[in-house]
């Protein structure tokens, strides 16, 4: 049973992947964001507003916020609970909280957000509303290919979205670690 729930979680996480390719694909930063309920993809999101074209790189338009607003378009009764959100990179505090708020009690993500990941802030520190939220957390399900995107995505020479960041260090130096260990 255990093996088939991570299958399903990396088929889920693909068409995240999806999602985040069409958005490298546009010129944006990688994310994608699906939410499934009872095996049925409830809806779908990738980041918007991270293009260099722009004069403002917006920072509400997340991969996970587009999928929850998403929910407000669809025919089918969704049931938070039953859901899972998964996302190619950890999300942030915003989104974090977005989901928690929502009540989505779990959330599978593929590569990790060292510099504004939020999954790992004590919610036994918060008020009740995050403190009893009971989500549960799945790190690193496909995390390879998310790194790899997000490293073709700060090799790009037009690309200047979080140029320099901390983020962009810490994905070279995981990259080269990967190159270091074949």
């Amino acid at each position: 049973m255990e093996e088939n729930l991570i299958l399903n979680d990396d088929h889920y996480m693909e068409l995240a992947l999806e999602q985040a390719t069409g958005a490298f694909d546009r010129g944006e930063f990688p994310v994608g964001c699906v939410i499934v309920q009872d095996r049925k993809v409830m809806a779908i999101g990738s980041r918007q507003g991270t293009t260099s074209d722009k004069p403002f790189c917006s920072e509400i338009d997340h991969a996970e916020i587009r999928a929850l607003k998403s929910l407000e378009t669809i025919d089918t009764r969704f049931d938070p609970a039953k859901a899972v959100l998964y996302v190619t990179m950890e999300p942030c505090l915003m989104c974090f909280g977005a989901i928690i708020l929502t009540g989505i009690k779990k959330i599978v993500y593929a590569y990790e957000d060292p510099m504004g990941g939020g999954t790992h802030c004590d919610l036994k520190e918060l008020p009740p509303l995050y403190n009893q939220c009971g989500i549960k957390v799945v790190p690193g399900v496909l995390r390879q290919r998310s790194l790899d995107l997000f490293y073709y995505f700060f090799n790009k020479n037009n690309n200047l979205y979080w140029k320099n960041s901390y983020l962009e260090a810490y994905t070279r130096d995981q990259k080269m670690k990967e190159i270091r260990e074949k």
